[in-house]
């Protein structure tokens, strides 16, 4: 996933739930955004000394291309721990606390029917789902946590 979004506003300017290639090409191509100042942020992978699977070294070698494609010279990685210890206050915070930390600074304490809204009325998160949301989370840490003047 993939999401693009604007710190002087807060809002999200576009996000994009699609295969891992294509995500690539968007980010080679600067998602068509090449005119703004952008700063490409991903989810820095953690050991806990744990065995990983599969999955997590897909996740490890994907997000490598998109460092390397990535046409800005400012990226950084985050962990997820910094996300979930930011948004939540906890570091055992779950996606579904992240994902209501979300609601919540979105939706202006009014809920999720003002955050996410209705397709008739859409709110500033409409449409976002499944790892939009992860996405979203490190965007926002980021923009929130960064150091003055970046």
């Amino acid at each position: 996933a993939l999401v693009c979004y604007d710190t002087d506003t807060r809002r999200v300017r576009m996000h994009r739930h699609e295969p891992n290639a294509q995500i690539l090409g968007a980010c080679a191509m600067g998602m068509g955004i090449a005119e703004h100042h952008s700063v490409l942020v991903i989810e820095q992978i953690e050991s806990f000394g744990m065995a990983v699977g599969k999955e997590v070294f897909e996740t490890v070698f994907w997000s490598g291309r998109f460092w390397e494609a990535w046409p800005g010279a400012e990226r950084v990685r985050m962990p997820r721990r910094t996300v979930k210890l930011h948004l939540c206050h906890s570091a055992r915070a779950t996606d579904a606390n992240i994902r209501a930390a979300l609601i919540d600074r979105f939706g202006g304490g009014l809920g999720k029917v003002s955050a996410i809204g209705l397709k008739a009325s859409p709110g500033p998160l409409y449409g976002l789902r499944s790892h939009d949301w992860a996405a979203l989370a490190l965007a926002v840490t980021w923009a929130e946590t960064r150091p003055t003047g970046a």
